[in-house]
């Protein structure tokens, strides 16, 4: 009931006392009207009508019918009409317990979450789909959500972007691209990342073929080349060159030589990186091919990968032969593109996932396991292969998603789906090709009817394929399934509902039935079987909406095997560094102030490096990289000279260990001096606060908060201070 005067308490009473007076006298005279019943439109799901909003007349000749809240079912009888003058206020003014309504009151809320019969559609904005929408909408539709194709004006709860992260602008919800990912899987970029892993773990990165990034190190590319040739003069290297920003197989090319005069060319357009040539890849039907792997990272900060059980085998139109003077024009025969490929005359379309030159790599697999291949040793290494690229990716892409989303203000939550393409080599290991931050999602080709005319005709295979990674994301992604699962244990935390999970106890029971002889254990894993399914749908709050659906393709690589990876993740650790001093929320470059706060609050300075050289250090340093990048939008030191930095510091201060020792050694060391700074600043906002209230009492004018004991905190270590300052 709403405050106010005694007039409008006893208005309200009197209002109560003339409904149940209607009530009763409805009762009375149930026998006219017996039998007639109605629903509410609101079971119906019709929209929940506003408060002081005039009720439209239910059509036919019954009475006017109150309107019930959003998704109350109740059957209520039809009121026959009355003699009398007096006519009541509608229900829909009073709640369940016949008290007058108040907007946004408990009563409402508690009607609207009984009432409710089913869970709301997960809501996706397919506007900027592009190339990916023919394969969305199928899974759109077997998931039952709901798509919005021309975008909506209320926030839907995921967005499904075509190019990047900036299609739209988005306050809330998901969106299907990481900022900053189109620009580090650039030809340049991931070279350098995987580069800057190759210094730290040669052994680990070496997956990924030599490369040397043009115009800049065309002078050393020649020089290392002459001199391998020197040692080894029967040593007849090819190389490919792959433009920066190239896609579909555009501008690549095959060289011998560095003096080729195409390369010249290319030096004078764009940038471009020139790689060892993979001379002997695997062959199946005497073709080459390559591996379209899908990965899907669904969160940066913990990192989460995934990769689809299948993928897809793209092969060449022309029987394979080692490259020379005489082929090196022939792209059908080394370059496995589809794009190019399905240009040639030998391309066959085949609905078969086993044949044609577009196959699944599921066949591929079926077929070298029929030769005595070891997959799971395949499947391994390819794993490995993913995760160590993910872990080279991540630091840059930190730096980028903290100036786009900074932490504190409103923004989505992102996942990317990311295509591998990696080659396998004749002794079965893999090779890292390139990483795709959009990759082809068409579930369609183009068949050409004649000369001229070309019809889009559905693929089948790429169906199979392409639907289930998009179709198993969004499931992954499902945001009312994880509210659903946060909300779920709170049933459980009174004391008396806290025992251990149903998987543990069921876990338990079958270690105990593995002790058992082996037919007695068989004859009770069925009944197992049926009492765990029990337990769980005793506990589950309802039935699952995805029972209809094939199980997920998606298959989780980290944090899963995060224990034999997390030893590579030092540059990621050296991005955390970097973030935490640059201060201005949004910018992507240290400058020099957060430079020498970073040494100065690490404690890296000394009699053999004063500041001044640690100005030279900086502008050296940063003057190099930003003459090589192209981007110009910041000045200031970006996180790869940073990391350059870092190297420098770290060999100078631990000279007799391995650089990746060397480096993990100064990280440990930087990483302990901020967390006494950070145990030092909390200690001085406790005692702040606490001096503050003790400072009517005995406590003397400033005198530090930290010597003086505050009651109901522990004590934290001081190291001996007595007072609180911050280290200069």
């Amino acid at each position: 009931m709403r405050r106010g005067s005694s007039k409008r308490e006893l208005a309200a009473q009197s209002e109560v006392e003339a409904v149940a007076a209607a009530k009763a006298e409805t009762e009375a005279n149930a026998g006219v009207t017996a039998g007639q019943t109605g629903v509410d439109s609101g079971a119906a799901g019709e929209p929940e009508s506003k408060a002081g909003e005039e009720q439209s007349q239910a059509p036919g000749p019954g009475p006017e019918q109150p309107c019930a809240e959003e998704g109350d079912a109740r059957v209520a009888p039809r009121r026959p009409p009355t003699l009398h003058a007096h006519k009541p206020k509608p229900a829909r003014d009073l709640c369940p317990h016949g008290k007058p309504r108040v907007k946004g009151s408990s009563c409402r809320r508690s009607v609207r979450r009984r009432g409710a019969g089913s869970q709301r559609p997960v809501t996706v904005d397919s506007s900027k789909a592009r190339t990916s929408l023919d394969a969305l909408k199928i899974s759109i539709r077997q998931l039952k959500w709901k798509e919005f194709p021309f975008g909506r004006r209320l926030p839907c709860d995921i967005y499904w972007h075509g190019v990047s992260f900036h299609d739209n602008d988005i306050l809330s919800g998901q969106v299907n691209k990481f900022p900053g990912m189109t620009e580090m899987v650039r030809k340049v970029t991931l070279s350098r990342a995987v580069r800057m892993m190759q210094n730290l773990f040669p052994e680990e990165y070496n997956f990924y073929p030599r490369s040397w990034i043009l115009p800049e190190e065309f002078q050393l590319f020649v020089t290392q080349i002459q001199m391998v040739k020197d040692d080894n003069p029967s040593w007849k290297p090819t190389f490919i060159v792959k433009p920066d920003g190239g896609c579909q197989g555009d501008g690549i090319y095959l060289i011998k030589d560095p003096s080729d005069i195409r390369l010249t060319g290319t030096l004078q357009t764009r940038p471009a990186v020139v790689q060892e040539y993979i001379c002997k890849p695997l062959l199946i039907d005497k073709l080459k091919f390559d591996i379209r792997l899908y990965v899907l990272l669904k969160s940066l900060d913990p990192l989460e990968i995934y990769i689809a059980k299948d993928g897809l085998s793209r092969f060449c139109t022309e029987p394979y032969q080692e490259p020379s003077s005489q082929n090196l024009h022939r792209v059908f025969m080394h370059l496995t593109n589809y794009s190019l490929n399905i240009h040639s005359s030998n391309f066959i379309h085949s609905d078969n996932a086993s044949t044609g030159s577009k196959r699944t790599f599921s066949s591929i697999l079926c077929k070298l396991s029929s030769k005595g291949v070891d997959i799971k040793k395949v499947w391994s290494d390819i794993i490995s292969l993913v995760i160590k690229t993910v872990i080279a990716l991540t630091p840059e892409l930190k730096v980028f998603y903290q100036s786009d989303i900074p932490t504190g203000r409103p923004g989505p939550t992102c996942f990317q789906i990311l295509g591998f393409d990696i080659l396998l080599m004749k002794n079965l290991k893999p090779i890292l090709l390139e990483v795709n931050a959009n990759p082809s999602m068409r579930i369609e080709h183009e068949c050409e009817l004649s000369p001229g005319v070309f019809e889009n005709v559905p693929s089948l295979v790429d169906e199979e394929v392409k639907v289930a990674v998009i179709r198993d994301t969004l499931r992954l992604m499902d945001p009312l399934k994880k509210k659903k699962e946060n909300r779920f244990p709170d049933i459980y935390m009174d004391r008396k509902y806290r025992f251990s999970p149903v998987s543990d106890r069921i876990s338990s029971l079958k270690l105990t039935l593995s002790r058992l002889p082996i037919v007695r254990y068989q004859q009770l894993q069925k009944p197992v079987a049926g009492k765990e399914d029990s337990l769980d749908s005793d506990l589950a709050p309802d039935s699952s909406p995805e029972a209809h659906l094939p199980s997920i393709c998606l298959k989780q690589v980290f944090p899963k095997y995060a224990k034999q990876f997390n030893y590579l993740r030092l540059v990621d650790r050296m991005a955390n560094l970097f973030i935490r001093f640059l201060g201005i929320r949004g910018t992507m470059k240290l400058g020099p102030t957060g430079f020498r706060t970073f040494i100065r609050n690490c404690k890296l300075s000394s009699s053999s490096l004063s500041m001044a050289a640690v100005d030279i250090l900086y502008i050296d340093i940063t003057r190099r990289w930003n003459s090589m990048t192209l981007d110009q939008r910041d000045s200031g030191m970006c996180l790869q000279a940073f990391v350059e930095a870092f190297f420098f510091l770290a060999q100078r201060k631990f000279k007799m260990l391995p650089l990746h020792e060397q480096v993990a050694s100064l990280i440990d060391l930087c990483e302990y001096h901020l967390s006494l700074l950070d145990e030092k600043r909390l200690l001085c906002s406790r005692g702040g606060s606490a001096g503050s209230r003790l400072s009517q009492g005995s406590s003397p004018q400033g005198a530090c908060p930290a010597a003086q004991p505050v009651v109901g905190n522990p004590p934290l270590r001081t190291n001996g201070a007595s007072k609180c300052s911050y280290p200069r």
